[in-house]
């Protein structure tokens, strides 16, 4: 063997070499440690929880005999149990994952982070989840007509999405939350196979919704443009020193943006969708749809304006007060105009309310542009109340729909004297969404909104809140009276023009006493409960109102 040869003051460069590597691979490690992040399971675990069982739920079903199917319901409704319980450690609002480290991104960008269970992301998925609950238990007693894994698995899927969407912080998880929110939604509003309606009503909500979506896109490509990064705070801070040459495509990107969370939450003039999709839809999906699917659309706007674009408030401000009127004037107008006699007449009308609604809940928001953020406190707690009893205003039309299919006003005529609880709790509901005694916690709510709009200079939109109050006054409470009035006789000969007219729906009724799930029951009482406490306490969600929820 030869022996190495060493020359005095020359280093060969297999010598270098075998130097130089331990501190390559130790710069590599320390790079790629740099880039690894670490996630909080805790704090990402209600959204995992209900996808996961969003996939047990449609592996199950392979396997499952027909007679076997309603076990899918009962793992449904452990999951959403089992995520809302997830909520409870995580109480304290403190906790973020999917944070960006200086070392990979360089100063300024440390600290951004793509998750945060924060105290509203925690209120927000309660609602979405609590609200996906009561769907289920509407669901129950319906599904032996519609394809039962593929429900179950759609509804735990788009709740998933519903559940990560507030808690997401960047662009890019926000879009693709959305999305998985939003795609479930419209098989299940298709889902009733054969029904033409319900096919239609899927079409319409998916065609205008997938424009929304393409608008909002451009926007956010839009903002991506003018400030290089996708995360809200990132994005608020760089937007304050927008160059001259960016600034137009900034304002675009925003406008954009808004247009298409104006979509989802169902603002006018972006609210045509909604009375046709919630008639063709299954009575629990357009449940879901009036409370989850608003919460979603809200959520984001509030993250988009709030937390990305304040910088831009002399923007989106006065365009969402002037949404705000709009909707809810066109809403309560189109509700007043309803034909008592017209088949699913109630369930139009609680479509066009659901308009209404989503007028005052902009209300707070809007007047965040001009004041304090903490006015956004005030659309959390009005979501509260308006998921609560709006969830139990369709249990009440679930109800009544098993024993005259058509739906009709003129069909809750003498509720009282057939089903009285059923009559009381609807006439509660109703009265809540008025904002009348006894429905307390429904007034206190519209005072907060009021206030938020009068402290933050809007009168005139307080003006136009108060008579949009009254408008609606009317057709909530001649709903409320027909309820108590004493049932129809029917006529002993019926003409031949009115038989024409009759509804086929009509001609199956079945007796009014049979076949109510106790899952239906449940929902009512469940409803009805949460409704009276918060009358009684209404600072457990009107406390939201005076702090800061970021």
């Amino acid at each position: 063997m030869t022996p190495a040869v060493v020359i005095p003051g020359f280093v060969t460069p297999a010598a270098t070499a075998g130097a130089a590597a331990p501190d390559l691979v130790t710069t590599a490690a320390e790079n790629t440690t740099s880039l690894i992040q670490s996630v909080d399971w805790l704090a990402i675990a209600p959204p995992v929880v209900v996808a996961a069982m969003a996939l047990i739920v449609l592996v199950t079903d392979l396997f499952l005999p027909d007679r076997r199917k309603p076990l899918l319901g009962a793992l449904t409704i452990a999951g959403l149990v089992a995520a809302l319980a997830l909520l409870v450690p995580l109480r304290d609002g403190d906790r973020s994952t999917f944070c960006l480290d200086a070392a990979a991104t360089g100063p300024g960008s440390a600290g951004a982070c793509s998750y945060t269970a924060d105290h509203f992301a925690l209120v927000i998925q309660a609602l979405v989840l609590g609200g996906a609950l009561l769907t289920a238990l509407l669901s129950l007693g319906d599904t032996r007509k519609l394809p039962a894994g593929e429900f179950w698995f759609l509804l735990l899927s788009s709740a998933s999405g519903a559940a990560l969407l507030p808690a997401a912080r960047d662009l890019a998880t926000l879009v693709v939350a959305l999305e998985v929110a939003s795609l479930p939604a419209f098989a299940l509003v298709g889902i009733k196979r054969g029904d033409r309606r319900s096919s239609e009503a899927a079409l319409k909500f998916f065609l205008s919704s997938v424009v929304a979506t393409a608008v909002m896109l451009l926007g956010v490509s839009f903002v991506y443009a003018a400030t290089g990064t996708l995360h809200l705070t990132e994005i608020a801070s760089r937007l304050d020193d927008v160059p001259g040459q960016l600034d137009t495509l900034a304002k675009a990107g925003v406008a954009l943006t808004l247009v298409g969370f104006a979509f989802k939450t169902a603002a006018a003039p972006f609210h045509f969708w909604v009375p046709d999709t919630y008639i063709g839809a299954p009575l629990p999906v357009a449940a879901y749809l009036s409370v989850v699917g608003k919460a979603v659309g809200f959520s984001g706007l509030i993250l988009v304006t709030v937390i990305a674009f304040p910088a831009y408030a002399d923007v989106w401000g006065p365009a969402l007060a002037v949404l705000a009127a709009l909707t809810m004037t066109i809403g309560n107008v189109a509700a007043l105009r309803q034909n008592a006699g017209r088949a699913r007449s109630a369930v139009r009308l609680l479509a066009w309310s659901s308009v209404a609604q989503a007028g005052y809940l902009l209300v707070p928001i809007a007047a965040a542009a001009y004041s304090s953020d903490e006015h956004i406190g005030s659309t959390v707690a009005y979501a509260l109340m308006y998921a609560v009893v709006n969830l139990g205003a369709f249990a009440v039309a679930a109800l009544v729909a098993r024993t005259s299919p058509g739906n009709r006003l003129t069909d809750y005529r003498g509720l009282y004297a057939t089903r009285p609880l059923a009559a009381l709790a609807m006439a509660f509901f109703l009265l809540c969404l008025a904002g009348l005694p006894p429905g307390i916690i429904g007034l206190f709510a519209k005072v907060t909104v009021f206030s938020a709009a009068v402290d933050a200079g809007l009168g005139w939109l307080a003006v136009v809140m108060a008579v949009n109050v009254v408008i609606a006054l009317y057709y909530y409470l001649q709903w409320t009276a027909t309820l108590f009035r004493a049932p129809e006789v029917a006529p002993e000969e019926t003409p031949a023009a009115v038989l024409e007219e009759t509804s086929a729906l009509d001609a199956v009724r079945v007796p009014t006493r049979h076949g109510v799930p106790a899952s239906l029951t449940v929902a009512i009482a469940l409803t009805a409960a949460a409704g009276v406490v918060l009358s009684g306490a209404p600072q457990a969600v009107l406390r939201f109102a005076a702090v800061s929820l970021f």
